[in-house]
C-alpha cells in the first residue's frame, strides 16, 4: 500500500495555563490517517478541539503549548522540522485556510500584492508576469475578477475576503489543504463552487483535504470520511455514508438530530403568526441607497480618468412588523450587511429614508442616534472582531447598560450574571471574569448575543449570528433567541446565507442580489414556489442532509 499522506498518532495538545489552573487536554489521544486524494471531514461543537488539530498540524500553537504524539507527513515527522523546513512545509506541502480571513490578510496590501508576495517567497523562479498570470488564474477559480486586483481587503465583503484566502492557499499547489470552516462566511452558491473546486483539485492533483466544519450537510456532500470530535476526543470515525446512516456514539446521534431539526419543514416560518401585528411597521425602509465611489489611482486617472461607483444598496423598500422575524438572504457581497449597517446609521445612506417606531433616523444627530440604539441592537457575524480583548466578558456585556445609564455597577453585575445564565454560559460567575481569548468561537458568539439583548431592545438585527456554531449549539441558541423574543417582545431582522436556517426561523424572507431585493414573501411560499431565477439557483445549491 502507498505511504499515507498524513498520519496522526495519539496526539495530545494542552494550551498554556494561567498560574493556579490545572492543565486540560484540548486534544486528547487523537489518531487518524489521510491518504492522497482523500477528503476527510472533522466535525464537532465549538471548543471540542477541531481547530486545535489544524493548528497542531501546521505548528501554529501558542508558545509553551504541550504537544505529545506523532504528526507525520509522507512519513516525515512534522514536529521535528527546523524553522526553515517548516516555512517551506507551510504553503508548499500543506496549506491552511482559516475561519476568519482577516487574520490572513494585510490591510495595507492589495489583493494582487498578497498573491505576488506568496509566489515570490515560494516560487522565486517565476517572472513577475508569470506570477501575475498564475495569481489571476487562481483568483478566477474562486470567482474573483481581474478588475479587483488592485483593491484592498477592506473593500471586500467577508465572503469575498474568504475567497481571497482560499486562492492564496491554492496558489502553491499544496498536497494537503487544511480548511478550518472555510465557507462559514460564504453563501450557498459560492460555498458549492469553492468546495466543488477543492474536491476537483483533490481528484486531479491527488491532493488531500481535511475539512474542519460544523456544517454536517456540507461534510456529507463533499467528504469521503468523517471524524466526530467531542471534548477533545475522537468519538466516532468512518466512511461518511456509514456514520450518517448509522451513528454509533450518542453525541453523533445528537448532532445529526439537531441538524435535521433545523432542516425540517415545520419551522417558525410555518407556524401561526399570532404574535405579528401588521398594522404599524416597527421599521420602514424607503428607496434606501448606499453607493460607494472608488477613486482611480494616478495611473488609472491618466488612462481612464473615471471613478467607479459600487451600488452596495440600490433602492431598497422594506417593512418589518412588530413580533416578526424577517430573513434577509443572498450571496456574499450582495449588500445584506451594508443594508443592516445603513439601517443602524453606522454608515449614513446616500439617499432614502429609514423610519424606526415612526421616527426618521437619517435626520438625527449623532447623539440622538446613539440614544436610539438602545432600542435597536445588532449581533454581528464575527464575535471575535467585536469584543474588546482587554475587557472581561462581564465588562463587555455590562458596557451597554452603563453607556445608556440603565444600571449602576452593582445592578449591572446582577443583570449580566442573569443574562449569562440565559445564554447558557454557566457557571455565570466563572464566565463573568473570563476574557474573549479564553472562549471558543461559539462561546464568544453567546457573549455577543447577551450584550445585544441586555438593553432590552425592540429590534435586533442579527448578521449571521449562528454561522460559526455547530448544529447542536445552533439549535440551542436559536431556541434561546425564540424564547427571548417572546419574553422581551422582540422583532428580528435575521441576515443569513443558510437557507434552511431561514426556513426554520423566519416568518417572511427577502432575497437580495446585487444591492436589490429580487423576491419578498412568506417563507413557505418562497420555498415552495420561488419566482426569481436567482432564488431558484440559491435553493438548488443548498446542501441537504435528508430531503424534507
Amino acid at each position: 500500500m502507498s505511504e499515507a499522506l498524513f498520519r496522526i498518532e495519539n496526539l495530545r495538545v494542552a494550551y498554556p495555563q494561567r498560574s493556579g489552573e490545572s492543565a486540560t487536554w484540548a486534544v486528547d489521544d487523537v489518531s487518524f490517517t489521510l491518504q492522497p486524494g482523500e477528503k476527510m471531514g472533522l466535525v464537532g461543537e465549538s471548543g471540542c478541539g477541531k481547530s486545535t488539530i489544524g493548528r497542531a498540524i501546521m505548528r501554529l500553537l501558542p508558545a509553551s503549548s504541550r504537544v505529545e504524539g506523532k504528526v507525520n507527513f509522507l512519513g516525515e515527522s512534522v514536529l521535528d522540522l527546523t524553522p526553515m523546513q517548516m516555512r517551506k512545509f507551510r504553503g508548499e506541502a500543506v496549506a491552511l485556510v482559516f475561519q476568519d480571513p482577516m487574520t490572513r490578510l494585510d490591510p495595507l496590501m492589495t489583493i494582487g500584492n498578497h498573491c505576488l508576495e506568496t509566489l515570490a517567497a515560494h516560487s522565486p523562479e517565476l517572472s513577475k508576469q508569470q506570477a501575475k498570470e498564475k495569481a489571476l488564474a487562481t483568483l478566477a477559480k474562486v470567482k474573483i475578477p481581474a478588475s479587483r486586483w488592485s483593491q484592498y481587503p477592506h473593500e471586500f465583503s467577508g465572503g469575498m475576503r474568504q475567497r481571497v484566502a482560499i486562492a492564496l492557499a491554492l496558489l502553491l499547489n499544496p498536497k494537503l489543504i487544511v480548511a478550518d470552516e472555510p465557507t462559514t462566511s460564504l453563501d450557498v452558491t459560492v460555498s458549492a463552487q469553492i468546495l466543488q473546486e477543492l474536491t476537483r483539485l483533490c481528484a486531479e492533483e491527488n491532493m488531500g483535504l481535511l475539512l474542519i466544519s460544523h456544517d454536517l450537510a456540507m461534510v456529507a456532500e463533499y467528504c469521503d470520511h468523517i471524524g466526530v470530535m467531542y471534548q477533545g476526543k475522537m468519538v466516532e470515525m468512518g466512511k461518511t455514508e456509514t456514520v450518517f446512516s448509522n451513528p454509533q456514539h450518542e453525541y453523533t446521534q445528537s448532532l445529526l438530530k439537531a441538524a435535521l431539526h433545523i432542516q425540517q419543514e415545520e419551522g417558525t416560518g410555518n407556524r401561526e403568526q399570532g404574535t405579528v401585528s401588521k398594522e404599524n411597521p416597527i421599521l420602514k425602509v424607503t428607496e434606501l441607497k448606499q453607493h460607494y465611489t472608488i477613486e482611480p489611482n494616478f495611473i488609472e486617472r491618466l488612462f481612464k480618468g473615471e471613478s467607479q461607483t459600487i451600488k452596495a444598496v440600490d433602492g431598497i423598500n422594506l417593512e418589518l412588523y412588530p413580533g416578526e422575524i424577517l430573513g434577509l438572504v443572498g450571496e456574499s457581497g450582495c449588500g445584506k450587511s451594508t443594508l443592516s449597517r445603513t439601517i443602524l446609521q453606522l454608515i449614513r445612506p446616500t439617499s432614502g429614508k429609514v423610519e424606526f417606531l415612526g421616527q426618521e433616523l437619517t435626520n438625527l444627530s449623532r447623539q440622538e442616534i446613539r440614544s436610539c440604539r438602545r432600542q435597536i441592537q445588532m449581533v454581528f457575524q464575527d464575535p471575535h472582531a467585536c469584543l474588546n480583548p482587554a475587557m472581561t466578558v462581564g465588562q463587555s456585556i455590562a458596557d451597554p447598560l452603563l453607556i445608556h445609564n440603565l444600571a449602576n455597577a452593582e445592578k449591572s453585575k446582577e443583570q449580566v450574571l442573569w443574562m449569562l445564565e440565559k445564554v447558557g454560559l454557566t457557571p455565570a460567575e466563572l464566565y463573568y471574569q473570563r476574557y474573549p481569548s479564553d472562549l471558543s468561537g461559539g462561546q464568544q458568539q453567546r457573549v455577543a448575543i447577551a450584550r445585544a439583548f441586555i438593553t432590552r431592545p425592540k429590534l435586533v438585527i442579527c448578521d449571521e449570528p449562528v454561522s460559526m456554531l455547530d448544529a447542536s449549539v445552533q439549535t440551542q441558541v436559536l431556541d434561546l433567541m425564540l424564547q427571548l423574543k417572546e419574553e422581551f417582545e422582540l422583532t428580528y431582522l435575521f441576515i443569513t446565507h443558510d437557507l434552511w436556517l431561514a426556513r426554520f426561523l423566519c416568518d417572511r424572507i427577502a432575497v437580495m442580489n446585487g444591492g436589490k431585493i429580487v423576491e419578498l414573501g412568506q417563507t413557505k411560499q418562497i420555498f415552495a414556489h420561488p419566482q426569481h431565477p436567482y432564488t431558484q439557483t440559491l435553493l438548488a445549491a443548498a446542501p441537504l442532509l435528508a430531503k424534507a
